[in-house]
């Protein structure tokens, strides 16, 4: 009967003491809903990589959302890609196989 008194008030002071909260972000943490409202004046191409201006980003977004042709891709990291859908398709279908 101690045993199981000392574990209740054990549990008492556990939850009842004030603790620091460690989840809490950093001061100097942006909040995320100040990021996302954020207005981005600079960019990069997805293309390669060279910076753009805000208007020049969005001209690039437009053109390649209405290209008719699809985006080459290399034949090697196709083939790759092929090969990883093989690779995944073969652990649904054999579990242990890696």
């Amino acid at each position: 009967m101690k045993r199981m008194t000392k574990i209740i008030i054990l549990i008492l002071i556990g939850f009842l003491s004030p603790l620091k909260a460690l989840t809490l972000p950093s001061p100097e943490d942006i909040p995320e809903e100040v990021l996302r409202a954020e207005i981005i004046t600079s960019a990069r191409s997805p293309l390669d990589n060279q910076p753009l201006t805000a208007a020049e980003y969005a001209l690039l977004e437009e053109q390649l959302a209405t290209s008719i042709y699809p985006p080459q891709i290399n034949p090697k990291i196709r083939q790759l890609i092929a090969l990883r859908r093989l690779q995944k398709l073969l652990q649904i279908l054999i579990p242990f196989y890696r």
